[in-house]
Parts: C-alpha cells; sequence; structure tokens
C-alpha cells in the first residue's frame, strides 16, 4: 500500500469517528451539502447525466429518475467525468489483471483503480476510481472495524485474513491488494480452496480479524469447534452472502463472539455494518439509500422494498445518483442505545438468493428464499443449497452428522404446497461440495435460467 493511500485512508477514518456523535440534523444537512455538490459535479462533466435529469436539475433527489447498471454501462463513456477515460480501456485493464497475473492493488495508469462485478443479475458492470475516492473506498470498508471495535496501529498491526474470491477484477481482491501493509498484513484465500488448506494457512498466519463469505466461515467454525483450527480472532465479520441464525449461531459458539454482518456492493463500498450491540446502521454520509417499491415508491420503515436506490455521496469519476440494486432491505429508525446518528438497516434480502418461480395449480408461485430457510435452516444442515431444475428442485447437503434426506424431501414438500406450490420432483442428497460462483460465493437459493453465473453441478 502506497503511503499517500494509507494516510489519506486513516485521515478519513479519524474524521468519520466524530460523525458517530452527529444529530439526525447535522447528518441531514451534511447529506443535503453533499448531495448538492455531487450532482453539480455530475450536471457540469457527465453528458450522460446532463440528459437523464434533463429538466430535472432542481428537482429533489426522490423525483429524478433511477440509473440501472445497463443505463450506466450502455452510456459508461458520457457518465464518466474524466475526458479519455473509455470503458474498453478499463476493460482491457481488466483482462491483462486476470490474464497476467498483476497486482489488483496497484493504481492502473498510476492513477485508478478498477473493479467488475459478476454479472450475477444479468449484466457485468464496471466501476471506477481515483486516490482520493479509492481511499473512501477503504476507509468505508475500515469503519465496519472500528465500530466493532477493533482497532489498528503503527504498535499494533491489525492482521487480517479474507476468505472469499482471489479474482482479481473482483473488489474484495483490489481492496485486499490494496490495505496490505506492515500495518495491515493481510491474508487473502481463495473460498474455493480445500478447507484443510484454508485451515492450515489460517492456523500459520493467526488473523486478528477474520472476514469471509457467511458459506466459507460457517465450515470453519466447524473447524474451530472440532479442534483442527485453532485462532482467536477478535472480530468475526461476514459480508457479500446472506448470514443465517444458524450459521451466526455456529460462529459465535466457535469463537466466542457473535459475527459481524457486513453490507456492502461493489459499486458503493461500505453500505452498513453493526455497531457492537450487533445493529447494523447504515453509512448515511457515504451512502443515500432509498428503500422502494415495484413502482420506484417508497416504502416506510419496518417495510421490506423491492429494491434499493443508492446515491453514492462521493462519487465523482463515475457519479451513481439513484442507481438501482436489486437487493430488498428493510429499513429501520434511528433508535440504538449506541448514540449512532444512522438509521438502522433490519435486514437484506436478495444476495445471492433468487425468488424461485415454480409451478401451482392455477399457473405459478413465487415462492421466496425465507420459505427454504425455514426447513432447512431449522433441520440443522451445516450447508445447503437449492437448485431449480427444469424437472423440480435439486437439494445439496454438507456437512456431519448427515441430515436424513427423507425427512428434507418430506418436510420441504410440505411447506412448499402451504406456499402453494406445487414443485414435481424433489431429489435431496449429500455432496462434498456446493456449487459456487466463479467469484466463489455459494448461492443458496438458484433459480432457472442460470444465466451469468454459469451452470449448476451435474
Amino acid at each position: 500500500m502506497d503511503v499517500s493511500l494509507l494516510t489519506r485512508t486513516l485521515t478519513l477514518r479519524a474524521a468519520w469517528r466524530v460523525r458517530d456523535g452527529w444529530s439526525p440534523e447535522r447528518l441531514a444537512a451534511h447529506q443535503q451539502r453533499a448531495l448538492h455538490l455531487l450532482r453539480r459535479h455530475a450536471y457540469a462533466r457527465s453528458p450522460f447525466y446532463r440528459r437523464h435529469h434533463s429538466g430535472l436539475r432542481q428537482a429533489p433527489l426522490n423525483e429524478l429518475p433511477p440509473v440501472t447498471k445497463a443505463d450506466l454501462m450502455d452510456s459508461f463513456d458520457d457518465a464518466v467525468t474524466a475526458p479519455g477515460l473509455l470503458l474498453s480501456d478499463l476493460e482491457d485493464h481488466l483482462r491483462h489483471l486476470t490474464h497476467q497475473g498483476r497486482d489488483p492493488g496497484l493504481p492502473w495508469r498510476r492513477h485508478w483503480w478498477v473493479a467488475a462485478t459478476a454479472g450475477t443479475t444479468g449484466r457485468r458492470g464496471v466501476f471506477v476510481w481515483d486516490r482520493g475516492e479509492w481511499a473512501t473506498v477503504l476507509a468505508s470498508y475500515a469503519r465496519a472495524n472500528d465500530w466493532a471495535g477493533v482497532h489498528v496501529g503503527l504498535r499494533d498491526p491489525l492482521r487480517v485474513a479474507v476468505v472469499s474470491s482471489l479474482i482479481p477484477t473482483h473488489q474484495s481482491a483490489v481492496v485486499g491488494a490494496s490495505l496490505h501493509s506492515p500495518l495491515v498484513p493481510t491474508l487473502r484465500l481463495d473460498a474455493t480452496a480445500p478447507i484443510e488448506q484454508t485451515v492450515a494457512a489460517l492456523n500459520g498466519f493467526a488473523p486478528r480479524l477474520l472476514v469471509g463469505y457467511a458459506s466459507a466461515l460457517r465450515p470453519l467454525a466447524a473447524q474451530q469447534s472440532s479442534g483442527r483450527l485453532h485462532i482467536a480472532p477478535q472480530a468475526v465479520m461476514s459480508a457479500s452472502e446472506h448470514l443465517s441464525a444458524p450459521a451466526a449461531g455456529e460462529m459465535a459458539a466457535a469463537w466466542r463472539s457473535e459475527p459481524y454482518d457486513v453490507y456492502a456492493a461493489t459499486e458503493t463500498a461500505g453500505i452498513a455494518s453493526p455497531c457492537v450491540l450487533r445493529r447494523r446502521h447504515l453509512y448515511e454520509d457515504l451512502v443515500v439509500c432509498e428503500s422502494v417499491n415495484v413502482d420506484g415508491a417508497p416504502v416506510p420503515p419496518g417495510t421490506t422494498g423491492a429494491k434499493l436506490l443508492v446515491t453514492v455521496l462521493f462519487s465523482r469519476t463515475l457519479p451513481l445518483i439513484r442507481y438501482e440494486l436489486t437487493d430488498r432491505v428493510r429499513l429501520g429508525g434511528h433508535e440504538c442505545p449506541c448514540g449512532r446518528p444512522f438509521r438502522v438497516l433490519e435486514s437484506v434480502e436478495g444476495r445471492v438468493e433468487d425468488v424461485l418461480h415454480l409451478p401451482a395449480n392455477h399457473g405459478v408461485v413465487a415462492v421466496h428464499p425465507n420459505v427454504l430457510h425455514e426447513v432447512l435452516d431449522e433441520l440443522g444442515a451445516t450447508g445447503w443449497q437449492v437448485l431449480q431444475l427444469p424437472e423440480g428442485l435439486r437439494v445439496l447437503l454438507t456437512g456431519s452428522p448427515p441430515v436424513d434426506t427423507g425427512t428434507v424431501e418430506s418436510r420441504l414438500r410440505d411447506r412448499l404446497r402451504r406456499a402453494g406450490a406445487t414443485p414435481g420432483r424433489i431429489d435431496v442428497e449429500h455432496v462434498h461440495n456446493l456449487y459456487r460462483t466463479a467469484l466463489g460465493k455459494v448461492p443458496l437459493v438458484r433459480a432457472l435460467p442460470y444465466g451469468a453465473a454459469g451452470e449448476p453441478p451435474p
């Protein structure tokens, strides 16, 4: 990590700690001021936003048209505000990262950091940040550590182990490579690697902070409980996947501390993380979040929306104003004994999980992933996955002791019938490994068609 980037990141972390004591009124004033500066910058330098917000430059935020990933990628060269920054050049850079083994933490052309989304929702996205923005990205991830009480200093380096994707175009890889330094020694591990290999690496590294996909952390918790893994992290952070209550319970038992469930996205960096009371708070000084229904109207607090619109207040190179994420979130109020002014994020749905559309007596019925969680989490499978096939469902189970497949099939069929579905075949089997996407994530519920994430196992 270069010195100037490290200095900027640490300076931001220190400045943001003051914001934890702001009043809601001061936070709102900060948002409005930052939003004004963002829109002024976008209108001055982005032809895309001048067109997209034509006639609406003075309109309030909630009256502006949303921006989808397809919108942004189709007009990328007009959306970016840096002259000469072209999507084709960024794509070439990402290809070189993948095929030539370059360090993803080093800036492209000494100025830009680039990452891409996996395209699991139908379209790959490419995003770019300059040095100042990238320092903000890194500081937003580090804020989760601060709120969890995990600090770093010259006399107390933070040894971080990250079990996620090593694909160099993925933001977790770019962030991990950028952070690696004597101050933050970072061990990056592949979530798809054999568990024995991961255990050996962790035992040798002894991380103070363990970060990873929930699907990677849960088997590690079992290894810790069995005595094969023997690390003592100060905190465990789950990110990028749904963290179920059973999985969280197993991690808490293994490491004697509840895991922190962090919410982030490639486009935004950190969006929310828990305080020490394990209540997730939105980073409202960095990102404006609007939970809306299918028609784009805001939903009241305590109600789960159909999608999330985010406005990234620090985005300048590629402005994101009411950018659409497909996650379904439920936002709460500001009430938390920790005293922070930021709203509570009550739940996130849709992270690498699909809604299944199954046959019913009169057509098709949509079955939410929570229906499957009710059955499979209760039965205690260490790892599970439901893949929709043309003729029915395939249920994969991992872990020991093995769960009875007949019990799983009968309970799942009964619950789906109560949801109004007639699912056809339900094949349940024990496997050594669950299907993972190219980024190493385990989609717990995978609907047809599989699309860009790849095909399920044979």
